[in-house]
């Protein structure tokens, strides 16, 4: 087995919609970012590729790949699994926290459980989702910015 540690982090902007784990959320602002800049599951793409000792995101999606303008995340998250899977390994489990003081999160956490684990064919089971507050500190208590981070568990595949 292997475990792997993702981060992210985004500002929020008007005029962009806001997606996290995959799912639109009302919202004034949105993340800003070249795709559609979901912090969450930047962070769990992070772990994915971690735990494989793959690199990171950025090494396989690059910014300046004019490929990623737009691109959904939830694309990126299936490549990133066939990534690991062709070095052998599988998803184990998921577990993350997104980090912002609005919009309330907790009504959607189950959409973005349904679409992760459906992304990667797992079980809602192996996919944790929570939702905190910075409790008014940094960029992302003043409501400025949004972060997520992840663990992953890789098991090697038979």
């Amino acid at each position: 087995m292997r475990i792997g540690i993702g981060w992210d982090s985004h500002p929020l902007a008007a005029g962009r919609p806001l997606i996290l784990g995959g799912v639109s959320i009302a919202h004034a602002r949105g993340l800003l970012g070249v795709s559609d800049a979901d912090a969450l599951l930047h962070a769990v793409i992070d772990a994915m590729l971690g735990a494989a000792a793959l690199g990171d995101i950025g090494q396989h999606f690059p910014e300046s790949d004019p490929a990623m303008r737009g691109i959904s995340s939830l694309l990126l998250l299936q490549r990133a699994q066939e990534l690991i899977h062709a070095a052998g390994w599988r998803i184990g489990n998921i577990d993350s926290v997104i980090i912002a003081e609005q919009p309330r999160l907790a009504p959607y956490i189950p959409a973005m459980r349904e679409q992760i684990a459906q992304a990667l064919g797992l079980s809602l089971s192996r996919i944790s989702i929570k939702a905190k507050t910075a409790e008014g500190l940094d960029s992302v208590g003043q409501g400025r910015a949004i972060q997520a981070q992840a663990v992953a568990l890789l098991e090697e595949m038979p």
